[in-house]
């Protein structure tokens, strides 16, 4: 048997002893030369007839052969003759391997067959037809690829439940040409998604509608069913309201984990620009949270389809399938969400007007069971990345690190003047409070900064730094998602110690950091918060043992900031006993403005808040604690 094999990226020469003498004396000699010929775009040695028997022209056949290809004429081809010819009278037919090697190294491997016929005088000439590039592709057709979507793969919680899947929405849109009076209509639109907690842009959309096509459909605003369905009745009267049915991968609600979950939308410009070889338009991508960080999972591998494709003589195309390379779904992502807590979290934080964020973490593993930030629950997740001081909620890890080393126990009488000077820089109390000399547990209650300003030399700059870290501050811990787990001062000047020691200086953290460490003073010992389970990420993070005596110490200390301290607040919330710490924090010189922090724990719970531009820790973030643990009690 003689074999050959062409390829369009690689020329083969075929030249054996076998296989010598004129083309044509041979039906093998015939496919050989045709084969190559093919491959070079040369098919001068070669005669052609039609299925009819007519002769035609070799330049004809190349061109008609590359007419045929379609979306596969810059693809890899490779083909090989697969046997002898058979014989029958004045036909000979030679089976040949072709092979494909389609977008995302997709083989699509078949035989076909290339008919001869013996003429007198002209030897043996291929017989020209479609079917020698295909057995089913017919004149008129060309190949054509067509992508075949994978099943995305969804966010589970911790129990293997959907937090994130297919649910109905409707597109709200204007079209030009349909509308009457824009000015009213934007009254009225905007009146309408108010109802639905959506503010409209009237001057944009003015501007959009100025450069649109008259015919275009203006997405405004995407809302699931039920919220559609409140405003359904005011909007759809409208004269320009136009409105689409789609099916989306959405969470439970509009703004559950929302900045953490991310979305997943029609592929943008951006992302067919980005990613010219995974994307195509319509293709749905996740942006932003854990549906962008892990789209390449979630979204798997899309299949391939070769199909046979001709326009009819009124424009419509039919597709005849040929050939399917069958998508790889998506995995899943399991992650750590508790349904409840995040909900009520997510309800806290939408009460408070200014930007806020949460985090709650379960004390006895370190699962996070909520991330939440508002009021818009979308954007930035500052509850994972924010870098901001901490304020007084750092005094919990000072004091640590203080009793820890003996330099005081919560009883140790420590004076808490109105004002502190070190080296000609002034620190002063809240309010201008002055305690005197108390009891280092009423100084943490009543969170009085001179005091940790005066103890600041005792716990130092490495004191600092140890607690800080044993704590899990600024450590090497992995949730699976960007978090920033924090910034420690380096105390390197006297001012820059005292200011770190209560949560000012140059000390960063985040509601996440906080929360962890908060969680390691309620258990005794740090354990690596925990957000993605499954794919678990590399270098989770080592637990710690903490010091026993110090935190048996603190604990109390913590429950006084709520029982007669600056968190009295939350006396009233029901279940068990409440601890925390109030933070105010200082965040630009020359500004008034300060966040309002609250970290603490209740029962398996341990939690953290932080309300930019807030003010006192007890005036913005103790209501949303208050809010969150009241929702989770019933």
């Amino acid at each position: 048997m003689r074999r050959a094999s062409i390829g369009l990226t690689t020329l083969l020469v075929l030249v054996t002893s076998g296989l010598a003498g004129c083309s044509g004396d041979e039906p093998q000699d015939t496919v050989v030369d045709f084969l190559n010929g093919w491959k070079n775009g040369d098919l001068s040695k070669v005669g052609f007839v039609t299925a009819e028997g007519g002769k035609i022209a070799a330049a004809d056949v190349l061109t008609g052969i590359k007419d045929f290809y379609g979306d596969l004429k810059d693809q890899p081809l490779d083909v090989s003759v697969a046997g002898d010819p058979v014989e029958s009278g004045d036909i000979a037919t030679t089976p040949i391997n072709v092979k494909w090697t389609l977008p995302g190294s997709v083989i699509w491997e078949y035989k076909s067959s290339v008919r001869m016929t013996k003429r007198s005088g002209d030897g043996w000439q291929v017989i020209w037809e479609p079917a020698v590039l295909q057995a089913d592709l017919e004149q008129g057709e060309k190949f054509r690829l067509r992508r075949v979507a994978a099943q995305r793969g969804t966010i589970l919680d911790a129990g293997g439940k959907a937090l994130v899947g297919p649910q109905k929405v409707v597109v709200i849109g204007v079209s030009p040409e349909k509308i009457k009076d824009l000015t009213s209509l934007s009254k009225s639109l905007t009146t309408a998604f108010k109802k639905v907690q959506v503010d409209l842009d009237a001057a944009a959309l003015k501007a959009r509608v100025d450069k649109a096509d008259p015919g275009a459909f203006l997405d405004l605003v995407t809302l699931r069913r039920a919220d559609y369905d409140k405003i359904r009745d005011e909007v759809r009267p409208l004269p320009g309201t136009v409105f689409r049915e789609e099916t989306r991968q959405l969470a439970p609600t509009r703004v559950f984990a929302r900045a953490l979950l991310g979305t997943v939308d029609p592929a943008t410009k951006d992302d067919l620009d980005k990613r010219p070889a995974e994307l195509t338009t319509g293709d749905q991508v996740g942006h932003g949270g854990l549906q962008e960080k892990y789209d390449k999972e979630l979204r798997g591998t899309s299949g391939l389809s070769v199909v046979a494709s001709a326009e009819a003589a009124d424009e419509t195309t039919t597709d005849k399938p040929i050939f399917t390379s069958k998508p790889v779904d998506g995995k899943d992502i399991k992650i750590s969400i508790d349904t409840a807590t995040q909900n009520a979290a997510d309800a806290a934080i939408s009460a408070q007007k200014l930007p806020s964020s949460m985090v709650a973490i379960r004390i006895s593993d370190g699962s996070v069971l909520a991330v939440a930030n508002g009021p818009d629950a979308g954007g930035v997740n500052t509850a994972l990345t924010g870098q901001v001081p901490p304020g007084s909620t750092y005094k919990m890890i000072s004091a640590y690190g203080l009793l820890q080393s003996g330099a005081v126990t919560a009883d140790t009488a420590v004076e808490c003047p109105k004002t502190a000077t070190v080296e000609g820089r002034e620190f002063k109390n809240s309010a201008g409070e002055v305690l005197g000399k108390v009891p280092f547990h009423v100084d943490f209650a009543k969170s009085c900064n001179t005091a940790f300003v005066g103890l600041a030399p005792k716990l130092g700059a490495d004191g600092l730094k140890n607690a800080s870290s044993a704590l899990g501050i600024g450590g090497n811990w992995n949730i699976g998602i960007d978090a920033f787990t924090g910034k420690v001062s380096d105390g390197a000047t006297p001012t820059e110690l005292a200011a770190a020691t209560f949560g000012q200086g140059s000390t960063a953290v985040s509601p996440i950091a906080m929360a962890a460490a908060t969680a390691a003073v309620a258990k005794g010992g740090f354990q690596p918060p925990k957000l993605v389970l499954d794919p678990a990420p590399a270098a989770a993070g080592t637990p710690a043992t903490l010091d026993a005596k110090a935190v048996e110490a603190l604990r109390p200390m913590m429950r006084e900031v709520v029982t007669g301290g600056t968190g009295t607040a939350l006396k009233s919330v029901p279940g068990k006993p409440v601890y925390g710490k109030t933070g105010t924090a200082e965040f630009a010189d020359g500004s008034d403005d300060t966040h309002s922090w609250f970290i603490g724990y209740q029962d398996d719970i341990a939690f953290a808040v932080m309300v930019q531009k807030g003010g006192a820790g007890s005036a913005a973030a103790v209501p949303i604690v208050k809010s969150f643990l009241t929702t989770l009690d019933k």
